[in-house]
């Protein structure tokens, strides 16, 4: 069984699937995915676009549903009786997954695992119980497992051996209609239905604002598949300003000159792309709060939690708003020095996050955990 319970898990869970049905083509796989792993051959119990939320309060107004399906996931773990548990991040639905699964006999392995040095420090020690082994994807995550005691391994990023763009940049600015030799912002609202709704309107104003000076500038927005058209559609309306973009991420991740992404694994695949970036969010009030006193790092972005410095500019929260966005967006679009030195420090990033295989070698660790033999 796996479970992963948003955007981000369902792409790195659609790599595991695939390298575990290539080295057990026999195995059956179920679980809590998306539309990719199911492509590969998982069999869903529920699909990840039920199970997006944003914020504290989100989950609580919604708290007899995840109660539903933590109940339905154990029923069906004792029915199918699993050789193993894989969770994919999500720690507030996956650790307690962990447990059921511990009083049952069943191995644990955690691929992706929590952010517990930004914040939730007191899960280490349930990691410890219920977690027979950890496969890590952040370089420092490795050290702070193994001094908690738990078995984790380093395997390299998943994104690795991901990111590539269909098309070259003439190719993609002609299939859009864009000017070659005009400068593209690319918008990046996220993949949660209400963060587009939090996060484009004020991105538009800032584009918006933007063209006053700049006239030239083209803005494109990448759609997700997990929002919905009319969601997009109610906030843009009839803007001939702005191109909405779908199944093109990764082409508009590479050919933008300057992103603006919501936080998430999207910072990320920005990063390697090496497109000088912008990291934006906002949530609800008390979500916000109350994270403010979990949050234990500086930076949220996960471009300068790898980096452990900030090298891309965060708006989060108040901060978010269209004339401090504007005061780093010229300068990255226009001073050649501070985007060279951008692109040397995001260049730095791909280079610490190992080599490509990460599947494969979490794919192999949790085939091992169930044979409790080793691979040759």
């Amino acid at each position: 069984m796996i479970s992963a319970g948003e955007a981000s898990g369902d792409l790195h869970g659609s790599g595991l699937v695939h390298e575990l049905l290539k080295l057990q083509p026999d195995l059956e796989i179920y679980g809590i995915g998306g539309d990719r792993m199911q492509q590969q051959g998982i069999h869903l119990f529920y699909h990840i676009n039920e199970m997006s939320v944003l914020g504290f309060w989100d989950v609580l107004k919604r708290f007899s549903f995840f109660k539903k399906v933590y109940s339905d996931i154990v029923s069906a773990m004792e029915k199918i009786q699993p050789q193993l548990l894989i969770l994919i991040d999500y720690p507030g639905m996956n650790l307690k997954l962990a447990r059921a699964a511990k009083k049952r006999g069943i191995k644990v392995l955690y691929y992706i695992a929590p952010q517990v040095w930004a914040w939730g420090s007191n899960r280490i020690q349930k990691i410890v119980r219920l977690v027979d082994k950890m496969a890590v994807i952040i370089p420092f995550e490795q050290k702070i497992f193994r001094e908690a005691g738990i078995d984790a391994d380093f395997v390299g990023h998943p994104l690795l051996e991901m990111i590539t763009s269909k098309m070259n940049r003439s190719e993609f600015f002609q299939n859009h209609g864009l000017n070659n030799d005009q400068k593209v912002v690319g918008l990046l609202p996220g993949s949660r239905p209400l963060e587009v709704k939090r996060l484009l309107p004020e991105l538009l104003k800032t584009v918006r604002q933007l063209r006053v000076k700049h006239p030239e500038i083209q803005t494109i927005i990448s759609k997700a598949d997990s929002v919905a058209d009319n969601i997009y559609q109610q906030i843009v309306q009839n803007n001939n300003q702005v191109k909405l973009i779908e199944n093109c991420t990764y082409e508009i991740m590479n050919h933008s000159d300057l992103l603006i992404v919501a936080s998430g694994t999207a910072t990320l695949e920005s990063a390697l792309f090496t497109t000088p970036l912008i990291i934006v969010y906002k949530v609800d009030r008390l979500s916000y709060l109350i994270g403010k006193q979990l949050i234990k790092i500086d930076s949220i972005g996960l471009v300068n939690v790898i980096a452990q410095h900030k090298i891309v500019p965060e708006f989060i929260q108040n901060q978010f708003r269209c004339n401090q966005l504007m005061s780093e967006m010229e300068p990255l679009l226009f001073n050649n020095d501070r985007r060279i030195n951008m692109i040397t420090e995001l260049n730095k990033i791909k280079e610490n996050l190992g080599k490509p295989g990460a599947s494969f070698r979490t794919a192999k660790m949790a085939i091992e955990l169930m044979n409790s033999k080793p691979i040759s």
